[in-house]
């Protein structure tokens, strides 16, 4: 029997050690995914491996991975029966830090030979290192598959190591922790099974619970729903499948499942909600899609996996190409992940828009539900911004229900170049507003934006397929004059004009002739380069502006054709004109939400003229 051998880690390798154990992993409990991870590893290097070589299945045994608790000795033994170590694999695998197993072993095979299928194979790293933030020993018994040699491994994560002969062992590895006075609760069944299921259940090896009078408990369900094909798959397991992952009770509104090959090979089941969420609108934007590597829950919130504007998709999404080590508490840097996030949401895209053709009033209520969420990716960037508004829905001067902007497109003269909005609260206010009139006279359709997002991602893009969004408020708003507006022209009101800038002085930006008014006298407008009325008031009400700063002075429209607007042209400059004026301006202020800066003076005005047209 070989005598025992102590071997000391190197000088930045126990101090890599150290910080595996004591700062690495902020959860402990991902101690158990770790060794379940490599154990399941192990086994499937066997499998593969026997296909050459059918002697290293020495029995008939299936593979499985095995759990079991010494109260009274304070121990967690994980088992498996799979291809085992050697001598060497011990100093090699884990007497070196982030030493990769699984890359010695691809390296194995000769030039020529067929190698494994690499989509069932994870590495060796500093994975196993991590028991040691719940154990002050561990041991480690092991045969390799095809040899006689058994070997017993152990450290107390202090610097050093042992290996010394042990016992004649089944093949594959036996770890035993030693668990510190202050970790009882991994001496719960209950416990350990909890973590199996929420990190390993669906790795393809069975993990088996062995209980007093050797008992057996199958913990996990040993099977990837996501790897199988869809025709396998019944609506009832998906819906199962739905309600495990999204905790959820609602029938999923769509669902993708798919595997992606190529340069990046990932596997993803995924699910868009009939129901919001209840944490749709936290303040973090949590997203909930967990991530996978080779069936070995990694992560499910703060990996940039999906983007934050479709944080209501529930499932997962399995990688082949990360690997199983010190990346996954850092994974939102990875590279592949960012290939991943850019694959799948133009996957989550396209899937929305087939479907919004395909079942419109279905997703009217998908949309009623996540659209102001989805408009949030306006806001992100250009990126995949024609996608995102070719899915969105807005409500239109000419359509009691959202509609498409392809819809808008279709029916808009061929000489616009604009596509027209106007944005406000309240949906009934916005189509009685005095904006709207010159363009419902003219047939020209406006959209409303009523959701608070569409006042930010406007500014952000400002075309859709050659197409200019504007504001209806806007003061260079050009309509083309209708012919009753021609036969009603008598000049450039110069004088009326000259008279409201007289009385209003810095109370506005400008006075000038509107070719948007219809029934209504006055209207509001924001002159160019200025911010949106709407915009402005939402940035005050969240305090991103300072309270004691005067709102943007806007340009006041006046309508030449109204009655009001002849009288006070006729009448020139009195005191009640001048009052009327005054009050012209409260009125446009009103209609758009303003605030009137004297209320006192409204009043008092608003008064004398409903007490002279009693008395008249």
């Amino acid at each position: 029997m070989a005598k025992k051998k102590t071997k000391k880690f190197g000088t930045e390798t126990a101090k890599i050690l150290q910080l595996v154990i004591h700062s690495l992993y902020t959860n402990k409990d991902i101690f158990l995914r770790e060794l379940i991870s490599n154990a399941s590893d192990a086994c499937d290097k066997l499998r593969f491996s026997a296909q050459k070589d059918s002697a290293l299945l020495d029995d008939d045994s299936p593979l499985r991975i095995t759990l079991q608790i010494d109260e009274k000795a304070r121990t967690i033994t994980l088992t498996d029966n799979g291809i085992g170590m050697d001598e060497n694999d011990l100093v090699e695998n884990l007497g070196t830090i982030a030493k990769s197993g699984t890359a010695a072993f691809l390296d194995g095979f000769k030039d020529g030979d067929k190698k494994p299928d690499v989509n069932l194979i994870g590495q060796f790293g500093v994975g196993f290192y991590s028991a040691f933030m719940v154990a002050d020993k561990v041991e480690v018994f092991t045969r390799k598959a095809g040899t006689e040699e058994s070997f017993k491994w152990e450290s107390a994560g202090e610097g050093e190591y042992t290996i010394e002969a042990a016992e004649t062992q089944p093949r594959g590895t036996k770890i035993v922790l030693h668990l510190r006075s202050d970790e009882d609760v991994y001496l719960k069944k209950f416990h350990l099974g909890h973590i199996v299921k929420t990190y390993s259940e669906h790795i393809s090896i069975p993990v088996v619970y062995i209980g007093e009078e050797d008992k057996e408990e199958q913990l996990n369900s040993g099977t990837a729903i996501w790897m199988r094909p869809k025709s396998e798959i019944t609506d009832e397991q998906y819906q199962e499948f739905y309600k495990a992952v999204s905790h959820q009770v609602d029938k999923p509104f769509m669902r993708l499942h798919g595997k992606a090959e190529g340069t990046i090979e990932y596997s993803y089941l995924l699910f868009v909600p009939t129901m919001k969420p209840f944490d749709l609108y936290h303040p973090d934007r949590m997203r909930r899609v967990k991530l996978f590597v080779k069936r070995v829950f990694i992560a499910e919130e703060n990996i940039d996996v999906i983007p934050r504007y479709l944080r209501f998709i529930r499932g997962i999404i399995d990688s082949e190409d990360l690997p199983l080590n010190v990346s996954r508490e850092t994974l939102q840097a990875n590279p592949v992940i960012e290939k991943i996030r850019a694959a799948i949401t133009k996957k989550i895209l396209s899937e929305l828009k087939k479907k919004a053709e395909k079942e419109p009033e279905e997703y009217a209520k998908f949309w009623a539900n996540f659209g102001p969420v989805v408009k949030e990716g306006l806001c992100e960037g250009l990126e995949n911004r024609e996608q995102i508004l070719e899915v969105c829905r807005f409500h239109s001067t000419k359509s009691d229900k959202p509609i498409a902007l392809d819809e808008y497109l279709e029916r808009i003269k061929t000489e616009q170049k604009e596509i027209y909005y106007l944005s406000g609260e309240n949906l009934d206010a916005m189509r009685n507003s005095p904006q709207l009139e010159g363009f419902e006279k003219r047939g020209i359709e406006v959209l409303l934006f009523n959701d608070s997002v569409d006042d930010f991602w406007v500014q952000v893009g400002h075309e859709y397929k050659g197409k200019q969004f504007k504001s209806v408020t806007r003061v260079d708003i050009e309509l083309e004059e209708t012919e009753e507006e021609k036969a009603e022209e008598t000049g450039d009101h110069a004088d009326l004009l000259a008279l409201f800038k007289a009385e209003l002085g810095n109370k506005v930006k400008d006075v000038r002739v509107s070719k948007k008014l219809d029934s209504s006298p006055v209207c509001l407008a924001v002159a160019a380069g200025d911010m949106d009325m709407r915009m402005e008031r939402y940035l005050r009400d969240q305090k991103q502006l300072p309270q004691d700063a005067p709102m943007t002075a806007k340009i006041l429209e006046i309508n030449p054709h109204h009655a009001l607007i002849k009288a006070i042209e006729a009448k020139g400059d009195v005191p009640e004109v001048r009052d009327l004026i005054n009050l012209l301006l409260d009125q446009a202020m009103i209609a758009e939400g303003e605030t009137v800066n004297d209320i006192k003076s409204f009043s008092s005005r608003m008064s004398h003229f409903l007490a002279k047209a009693l008395a008249a």
